[in-house]
């Protein structure tokens, strides 16, 4: 037997080692990432909403709406 059966310790294996290498560099891509993230400020990124009509209705001829209605046109 050899030394490292007896003390009860598997030898290295190249899987193991790849294995290791690919997590530490999963790990290195995403500490590089993560502090990049920047979150947006919400109270400046949206405007004040519309008060609803009284009488319902509801539907306003926005930006949206017309850039829908120029790409159904044929």
């Amino acid at each position: 037997m050899q030394d490292s059966q007896i003390a009860g310790t598997k030898p290295a294996s190249r899987r193991g080692f790849f294995l290791g290498a690919a997590s530490v560099g999963a790990a290195a891509a995403a500490v590089t990432v993560l502090p990049k993230v920047v979150e947006a400020p919400a109270s400046a990124a949206t405007p004040a909403p519309k008060p609803a009509p009284e009488k319902g209705g509801g539907y306003t001829l926005s930006e949206h709406v017309k850039r829908y209605y120029q790409t159904t046109s044929a």
